[in-house]
């Protein structure tokens, strides 16, 4: 059963992906990650102390038997069995239910929390992947434009209308990007490994990275600000840990209050020397009540003024995180404007860079303008091509962090 509700808690919450294989990998990791494994049984851990704390103590049994009987009116009592239940008073029981089961929903938030930060790593690395994969293959790119302006400049350096000193220029850009290249293959792979080592499978398991990644808009500042302040698992775990805290309070309160104790005694009696009809019956008593009484009223103030104390003390924690909260949103919200800025200025930058290149490649066959300046300008365009994908890398992991700081 816990494996099922397990599975029921994670398809709920990754239904609202629609990803594609990103959401495949998503539900793989859910399933699979044993440090979400570990939040989630200690939710259970905490589900079976309900029915712990909403029980009945245990009932008193207590046998005696007597070295030399009592003499009674029918006979000599010769051993005596008694059973005795004590009962707290009304609703102490229900208040100590009800505070263990806020404090099990707390830690249900904290699985739900540990969750949403699995999905982030998850798609964080997995968008890395994404920018490595693009990165490698704009720089095989330009090494193959490079490659053919070597060629061109081989054919003017035979011809006698350049020098050698273009076709080693171009063989110097070519040897530095060959070696940005294979630092991203290295890159790359020890991103793969932290992928499948958050989905728990086998390290040389393949990935399949999209050729897009699906762009998403965000609602207004304050629209997604709200929605955190509303929907943060963290917050909410507050939110039941000071509701548990209040039952707490009640039950120390009632515990200050009265206890009662039913039981029944049964008695043992021989033959004796009455001439009593009903002499030599055992003698069955019931009901005996009890009462116990809390003289000692320092114990119990201390338990009640001890959760005041650590409700106070909660209510700062969340008001505390509910300011870091801010401050966090603040940051990546300023992330994600920039990587929209960034796009834009990118894409604009790199069409006027090809256009430019193209210009430059054409004046350089035609004329002796300066290698120099070709290359400056591949530069430019290698650059401009990398930073319009990081820029969609940057914004599609501030999305997925807001994602995260609302709990999906």
């Amino acid at each position: 059963m816990k494996a099922i509700y397990f599975y029921i808690f994670l398809l709920i919450s990754i239904s609202s992906y629609g990803q594609g294989k990103l959401d495949e990998y998503l539900q793989t990791a859910a399933q699979n990650n044993p440090g979400l494994k570990v939040k989630f049984n200690e939710y259970m851990a905490a589900l079976e102390r309900v029915p712990q704390a909403g029980a009945l103590p245990d009932p008193t049994v207590a046998f005696g038997y007597f070295v030399q009987p009592i003499e009674t009116r029918l006979g000599p009592q010769q051993a005596k069995i008694s059973a005795m239940q004590m009962f707290p008073w009304f609703g102490t029981l229900s208040a100590r239910e009800n505070s263990v089961e806020a404090l099990a929903k707390a830690k249900y938030e904290l699985f739900e929390e540990a969750k949403s930060k699995l999905f982030y790593d998850v798609k964080a690395t997995y968008y890395n992947l994404f920018f490595t994969e693009k990165a490698v293959t704009i720089t095989l790119k330009n090494i193959e434009i490079l490659s053919s302006f070597k060629n061109l400049a081989n054919i003017k350096v035979e011809s006698g209308l350049t020098s050698a000193v273009d076709a080693y220029r171009v063989e110097m850009e070519i040897n530095d990007l060959e070696n940005q290249l294979a630092l991203l293959k290295d890159n790359s792979t020890v991103l793969r490994v932290k992928f499948n080592n958050l989905l728990n499978v086998d390290a040389s398991s393949e990935i399949q990275i999209s050729e897009a990644l699906s762009s998403v808009n965000l609602l207004s500042k304050q629209a997604e600000l709200d929605s955190i302040m509303a929907n943060n698992n963290a917050l909410s775990s507050f939110d039941y840990q000071l509701e548990g805290l209040e039952y707490r309070k009640k039950s120390a309160t009632k515990e200050g209050l009265p206890q009662f104790s039913i039981g029944l005694e049964y008695a043992f009696i021989g033959e004796g020397n009455s001439t009593s009809s009903n002499a030599g019956q055992d003698a069955f008593v019931f009901p005996i009540i009890g009462l116990s009484i809390p003289l000692y009223r320092s114990k119990y103030k201390a338990k009640v003024q001890e959760v005041v104390y650590l409700q106070e003390a909660k209510s700062f924690e969340k008001s505390d995180k509910q300011n870091t909260l801010s401050v966090l949103f603040e940051s990546v919200w300023k992330d994600y404007q920039d990587a929209n800025r960034r796009f834009s200025l990118y894409r604009e930058q790199t069409e006027l860079a090809q256009k430019s290149l193209s210009i430059l490649e054409s004046n350089y066959t035609t004329s002796h303008l300066s290698f120099e300046e070709i290359l400056r300008m591949e530069r430019k365009l290698l650059k401009y091509g990398l930073e319009m994908q990081k820029a969609v890398v940057d914004k599609e992991a501030a999305v997925a962090f807001i994602e995260y700081l609302k709990g999906k």
